[in-house]
């Protein structure tokens, strides 16, 4: 089975956004000495916590300090920008790191109407124009001329790129252009066996010879069950505040467990665990597995949002070895 990581850089409480990129790299090197595949960057804006603004920095600033991790986008907000210049900077990285830089893009709107108007300098970009700007954006980085002219720099070889999404409909989109998909498990953990089903059943070769989908999901491995439920007590906090647009920043297990919750609270974090996978070593093998077996997915992406650095660090040395 092989793993990779997807990275919100999710800053602590108590922690600075400069710390949170300097344990990101740690956390970066570490997983490539372990044997971590990929180390991907999403793209979060306007939050107080989420650090990962930039992936295309990020990615450059991994690169520079590893030597055979595939470093990638989880993913860049395609609608909201020039598909020309994305194309660019993917093509610059991949002139710096030939072989590493992995493209995946999605059709997010970025957030509220006011950060999508600020990413956007105001201009109006139609969601609709998606696929489009993805068939695009892999013609320009396989050094193709969509608009009459070429992205630079020419390189020899393209990086590969991948659709983000959340069901069939994005599975299809892929599928038709030939790109590689990331179902986000993390966000939609129900539609994932019939994406991956569309995606493998209707792929039709384009920037890719082959299929290649990857699922991205939170995964807390501890060194006990009831070690990675406490663990994991931040993670949930986390999810719930950020998704009532509150503090984004990442709680310590200590103010998870204090902080008062109505019955609905509960009740939303009981539905948030179908979106991890929380364990023993034994637990989060067996899961990873059982998922492996439904979606006929080639990679997993995992994601890790808890407050304590090191116990993260060591979640990721657990789930390796599992595999």
């Amino acid at each position: 089975m092989k793993l990779g990581i997807l990275e919100q850089m999710a800053t602590p409480k108590g922690k600075t956004a400069e710390d949170t990129v300097e344990e990101t790299l740690d956390l970066a090197q570490h997983a490539e000495a372990i044997g971590y595949q990929r180390f991907w960057f999403a793209e979060h804006h306007a939050t107080k916590g989420m650090t990962s603004s930039a992936p295309e920095i990020m990615m450059a600033a991994v690169a520079s300090r590893t030597t055979r991790l595939h470093v990638g986008s989880g993913g860049i907000l395609l609608p909201q920008y020039s598909v020309y210049k994305v194309a660019a900077q993917l093509l610059q990285l991949q002139a710096l790191f030939p072989g590493r830089i992995e493209a995946g893009v999605g059709r997010s709107p970025g957030g509220a109407e006011r950060v999508r108007s600020a990413l956007a300098d105001g201009k109006e970009n139609q969601l609709n124009d998606y696929p489009e700007k993805l068939e695009a954006l892999a013609s320009y980085v396989r050094g193709q001329s969509p608009k009459g002219v070429r992205a630079t720099p020419r390189t020899n070889a393209a990086p590969p790129v991948y659709s983000l999404g959340l069901g069939e409909n994005s599975a299809e989109i892929a599928a038709r252009l030939g790109v590689g998909y990331v179902y986000g498990h993390f966000i939609a953990p129900t539609r994932g066996e019939a994406a991956h089903e569309v995606y493998r059943q209707q792929f039709t070769p384009g920037s890719l010879s082959v299929p290649h989908a990857l699922t991205a999901v939170f995964v807390i491995c501890g060194e006990s069950d009831a070690h990675a439920e406490e663990l994991a007590m931040s993670q949930d906090m986390w999810l719930l505040r950020t998704e009532k647009g509150l503090d984004s920043r990442v709680p310590s297990v200590e103010e998870a467990k204090a902080a008062k919750k109505t019955e609905r609270d509960q009740q939303k974090i009981k539905e948030n665990r179908r979106r991890m996978i929380i364990g023993g070593p034994d637990t989060v093998r067996e899961q990873l597995s059982y998922f492996s077996e439904r979606y006929h997915n080639d990679e997993w992406l995992i994601l890790t949002n808890i407050h304590d650095f090191q116990e993260k660090r060591r979640s990721f040395e657990r789930i390796i070895s599992l595999f």
